[in-house]
């Protein structure tokens, strides 16, 4: 909750005032934990603004601008090489067809003109993340040059979900729209775009991957306290003494890297949504479509423990195992050494500590003056940045 409506509720209209003033001088405060995440400054601020260098700050979701002379050449552009391999495929078929080894130029023209009437022109491509395939298109026309810049001030402002079944249906398509185009048409072999490019996008389509390894990373320390399989060769002293200063850099790296970013929210819910992340990756792979239903705006009604079955498993089965496997040190059974016992459980314990922000989602309901504010629009929606493709 901003601060003016928050001290507006305690002290009325001069709390608002208060509030205003404080936030003149300090900048937006904002009170209270959201409880589905949604940060997007740690992703607009960070990730994304970062790739200006590379010129690969890709368009994400409606607060964006185009130059419209860049949108409409580059749709002409897929138009015209949709029509020549549609031809081309047509001349192969003809010449198996007919036995010749080549078709005379005026069918060839035939052909094109028939597949221009065919191919419907749009100005984007109609798809579930068509925002960043747009982006791709006009990072890919190196002939023109078009650039991109993500804008270091909000210019829009959009409603965040304000339930876990809406924030489920916007997340899933985030993935299976990305993943889609990564397996369907992967920029990574598109021609005109740069290594650096390539690299960013690289960076994007391999996040959403993270349910292979996730489901590995939550796994191993059960499957160890479970059976005393140790997931590693052996927890001696000087495996401790060479991963400490490891994971203590890697947290000061990403302190640095965020600064005034907290990524303890995102880290814990990349981990928690690999069941949301497994079904996108799989609906792809199955070659199925994926849905463009609109995010819905308004909150809906009830609590959503059906969603988070899969993370409560998690925390239930991580509990079990972290009494079975103490029981079974206290007994002194073969592979359950202290070391490993005391890895597994920080392990254990950490993974199921990241099931919780999404369980609580489930079952949050807000107060009647929260949702009163929702509706009315006095809280601060979801901040979007500016996206605007430039001439060289």
């Amino acid at each position: 909750m901003p601060l003016p409506a928050k001290l507006e509720r305690r002290l009325g209209r001069p709390g608002r005032w208060l509030g205003r003033a404080v936030e003149r001088l300090v900048g937006p405060i904002q009170l209270g934990e959201d409880p589905f995440a949604n940060d997007p400054q740690l992703f607009f601020d960070v990730i994304l603004r970062r790739r200006n260098w590379a010129n690969a700050s890709f368009c994400c979701g409606a607060g964006s601008i185009h130059r419209r002379e860049a949108v409409m050449e580059a749709a002409l552009r897929q138009w015209s090489d949709a029509i020549e391999a549609e031809a081309g495929r047509d001349e192969a078929s003809a010449r198996r067809l007919t036995g010749e080894t080549a078709i005379a130029e005026s069918i060839k023209s035939a052909m094109r003109w028939q597949g221009a009437l065919d191919t419907e022109f749009q100005p984007y491509k109609f798809h579930v993340s068509e925002d960043i395939y747009t982006s791709i298109a006009l990072h890919a026309d190196r002939e023109r040059g078009w650039k991109s810049v993500l804008h270091p001030v909000p210019q829009a402002r959009m409603l965040s979900p304000n339930d876990l079944l809406s924030w489920t249906l916007q997340r899933f398509k985030y993935a299976g729209g990305t993943l889609d185009i990564f397996v369907t048409d992967s920029p990574l072999f598109r021609p005109g775009l740069t290594g650096a490019q390539k690299l960013m996008y690289a960076a994007t389509f391999y996040s959403y991957l993270s349910p292979i390894w996730n489901v590995i990373f939550l796994v191993s320390p059960i499957v160890f306290l479970l059976t005393g399989v140790a997931p590693l060769a052996g927890y001696s002293l000087d495996f401790f003494i060479h991963i400490t200063p490891f994971l203590v850099l890697n947290e000061l790296s990403k302190l640095v890297s965020t600064w005034g970013n907290s990524n303890s929210k995102g880290r814990a819910w990349y981990l928690a949504t690999f069941p949301l992340s497994l079904q996108a990756l799989w609906t792809v792979l199955r070659g199925k479509k994926i849905a463009f239903p609109v995010t819905p705006k308004d909150r809906q009604v009830g609590t959503y423990g059906r969603l988070v079955r899969w993370q409560i498993g998690v925390v239930v089965l991580t509990l079990v195992s972290l009494a079975w496997g103490w029981v079974a040190y206290a007994q002194g059974r073969h592979g359950y050494g202290l070391g490993a016992m005391l890895a597994n459980t920080l392990w254990g314990l950490t993974n199921a500590s990241s099931m919780l922000p999404i369980i609580r989602a489930a079952f949050w309901q807000p107060d009647a003056e929260f949702e009163s504010e929702i509706v009315a629009g006095k809280m601060h929606p979801h901040q979007s940045k500016g996206e605007e493709a430039v001439s060289p």
